[in-house]
């Protein structure tokens, strides 16, 4: 069983492939509590490059936010950089944006991580 403490980053490395609609890597306790769900959508549900976050409990979708910096393509390499902290999570993505969610499920371990949908994993680190 994964048990990841506060203070861990995780890096997780691939690529994006032809007509990709949307990927999600899903972070928590496990898949009904997420503490950080990351969705890129290029064309998903009528929503084109934006990037929703969004946490889960008991199976309950939270509020969702969205962010229109979209630095994905068909075809590239990309890093999505995890840091798990007590109060939120930090994002970087591979072009050095970053930005964070907070910790709404006040997570003290992850024992959950998922990458579903348009993205082939290549590589996880952490560190």
């Amino acid at each position: 069983m994964m048990q990841l403490e506060p203070g861990i980053l995780f890096k997780i490395t691939g690529y994006i492939p032809p007509l990709a609609k949307e990927f999600h890597i899903n972070v928590g306790k496990d898949e009904l509590n997420l503490g950080l769900h990351f969705n890129p959508r290029f064309n998903y549900y009528n929503d084109q490059k934006v990037i929703f976050y969004n946490s889960k409990v008991k199976d309950q979708w939270g509020e969702e936010q969205r962010d229109h910096h979209f630095p994905y393509s068909d075809l590239s390499t990309v890093e999505v950089s995890i840091m798990f902290e007590e109060k939120e999570f930090r994002i970087r993505l591979h072009d050095g944006y970053d930005l964070t969610f907070p910790n709404r499920l006040n997570l003290k371990e992850i024992n959950y991580i998922a990458v579903e949908g348009d993205f082939c994993v290549r590589k996880v680190d952490f560190k």
